[in-house]
């Protein structure tokens, strides 16, 4: 999908799909909630996103999946950064796993703090496990 900075490549909804790792309904909801999001259509109906199309929609990925931002906290978030001067790049393709995890919203701050909990005691089990098989 690599294209020289003039061309004007447009891609199907099954290309993106497998660049971004997400399935086509997922793509179209996003088009319902992210204005900015809005691939033009051929003749067919077939749907053609544009290399900044593709951007937005990796960032939607990154800021939804990797930062745990709420479908209206992304929006809100994406307009900022396009406001600002465009989509900034995805900081990686796959996030890196730290120890220190992205702030949650308020509102699910509750909900979260029992996930990374469950989640250290399942890491605590996983490493006990690792040591017995190693004896």
């Amino acid at each position: 999908m690599a294209a020289s900075p003039g061309d004007k490549q447009l891609y199907k909804i099954g290309e993106v799909c497998k660049v971004a790792d997400v399935q086509p309904y997922v793509l179209r909801y996003w088009e319902t909630e992210f204005p900015p999001l809005a691939p033009n259509k051929s003749g067919g109906g077939q749907r053609l996103y544009t290399q900044r199309e593709i951007d937005v929609i990796l960032r939607i990925k990154q800021l939804l999946y990797s930062e745990g931002f709420t479908i209206a906290g992304a929006k809100k978030k994406l307009e900022v950064e396009i406001a600002g001067g465009g989509v900034p790049a995805v900081a990686a393709a796959v996030a890196p796993v730290t120890s220190e995890a992205a702030p949650a919203p308020k509102a699910s701050r509750g909900r979260k703090d029992a996930s990374s909990k469950a989640l250290v005691k399942v890491k605590k089990d996983l490493a006990a496990i690792l040591e017995m098989l190693r004896d």
